[in-house]
C-alpha cells in the first residue's frame, strides 16, 4: 500500500512571500500525523494544495496515490478547514445529511449516520436547530461530524481543536485515536503541543514554511533529550528563582510559576538542585527526571522570531468550507 500522502521539494509563494519553501513529508498509513508550527509556519497553505485548492510554484503533491489531489477522492478523504464552513441557516442534521450526500451517502444512511454521531458527540438534542443558534465548540463538532460522516481512509485536520473546552477537546481527541485503532489514516495540523504529543505517531515541526524536523515522537525525544527535571511546587518556592539562575546547573529554564521544567547545564547533578530547593525553603510535590516536552522541544527548535507570524499576503486567508 502507497503512502496516503506525498510532499516533495513543495515550494508556494504569494505576492513574494515565501509560504512554504520546499517542503517534503510522507505520512504513512494509519498513523496520526502532525504537522506542527506557529501561527503563519505554511501549515494551512501545505494542507490546501494537499487539497487541491492551491497549486504549489515547485515540487510535487500525490494524494492517496496520484496526483490529481484531495478534490479528486472527496469521497475517501474527510477535510477539516481552520475556517468554519456550515450553512448557518440550516439545521443541523439537514447540514450533515446534506454534506454526506455531496460525498455519495445515500440519504437514509447518511441520516443515521448523522444522529449516531450527534448523540455520540453530544448534539442529539440539537439536531432541530440552526447551525446559527450553536456555540462555536458545538459548530466545530458538527464541522468535524461532517468531515468523517462518509467514513473516509484519510482525514485531513487543520487546527481542529479550535473553539473547543477542554472536555470537548477530549472528546475529539478520543474519537481521532479510535480512527487510528480501525486502521485510518490521520493527518492534523496545531500550533498546540499538548495536544500533538498526546495524539501524533509523528510529527513534522515548521516555522517559516521551512522543515525543521519530521521524525517519530519517541526519537524526537531521544534525540533532542538531555537531562531535564521536572519540578512541581506545593505552596511556597523558596529561593528557586535563584537557584534556577545559576548557569553552573541548569542551561535553560522553562518557569510556569507553580511548574517549571529545567534543562540541566552538563555535568550538573540533579541531587544538588534537589537540595537547594529544599535547603532554600521550597515546598515540593514533585521533583523528576524526565525526558523534554514537546512543547520545550518545539520553543527550542522554533526560537522566539520564528514563533512572530510572518505578514500574510493579501488572497492568502480566502475561507474554504468543508467540503470543498
Amino acid at each position: 500500500m502507497s503512502d496516503p500522502v506525498v510532499v516533495d521539494h513543495v515550494t508556494k509563494r504569494f505576492a513574494g512571500h515565501t509560504a512554504v519553501d520546499s517542503l517534503s513529508l510522507t505520512v504513512p498509513s494509519g498513523i496520526i500525523y502532525g504537522l506542527l508550527g506557529p501561527n503563519g509556519a505554511g501549515k494551512t497553505t501545505t494542507i490546501r494544495m494537499l487539497m487541491d485548492i492551491y497549486e504549489p510554484d515547485e515540487g510535487s503533491v500525490r494524494v492517496l496515490g496520484t496526483s490529481a489531489g484531495g478534490r479528486a477522492h472527496s469521497e475517501r478523504i474527510g477535510y477539516l478547514p481552520e475556517e468554519r464552513g456550515l450553512y448557518p441557516k440550516m439545521r443541523v442534521l439537514d447540514v450533515l445529511v446534506f454534506l454526506a450526500e455531496a460525498k455519495g451517502v445515500p440519504r437514509r444512511s447518511a441520516r443515521a449516520k448523522a444522529l449516531d454521531w450527534l448523540d455520540r458527540l453530544g448534539l442529539g438534542d440539537w439536531r432541530l436547530r440552526k447551525v446559527s443558534e450553536l456555540s462555536k465548540g458545538m459548530q466545530q463538532k458538527v464541522q468535524f461530524i461532517s468531515t468523517v460522516l462518509h467514513d473516509p481512509d484519510l482525514v485531513i485536520l487543520d487546527e481542529p481543536f479550535s473553539g473547543l473546552d477542554p472536555v470537548n477537546s477530549q472528546v475529539l481527541q478520543d474519537t481521532i485515536v479510535d480512527y487510528r485503532r480501525r486502521g485510518k489514516t490521520v493527518l492534523f495540523s496545531t500550533h498546540i503541543m499538548e495536544h500533538a504529543e498526546k495524539l501524533c505517531d509523528r510529527l513534522c515541526i515548521i516555522a517559516r514554511g521551512r522543515k525543521l524536523i519530521d521524525d517519530s515522537l519517541t526519537e524526537v525525544k531521544r534525540t533532542h533529550g538531555g537531562k531535564h527535571v521536572i519540578v512541581v511546587f506545593d505552596g511556597s518556592q523558596g529561593g528557586a528563582q535563584q537557584l534556577f539562575g545559576d548557569r553552573r546547573l541548569v542551561a535553560k529554564v522553562q518557569d510556569f510559576g507553580q511548574q517549571a521544567e529545567l534543562e540541566l547545564a552538563d555535568g550538573a547533578d540533579p541531587q544538588e538542585i534537589l537540595r537547594g530547593l529544599v535547603n532554600s525553603g521550597a515546598r515540593l510535590s514533585r521533583f523528576e527526571l524526565a525526558s523534554p516536552s514537546l512543547h520545550k522541544i518545539f520553543v527550542d527548535l522554533v526560537g522566539p522570531e520564528a514563533a512572530t507570524a510572518a505578514a500574510v499576503p493579501v488572497g492568502a486567508t480566502d475561507k474554504v468550507s468543508s467540503h470543498a
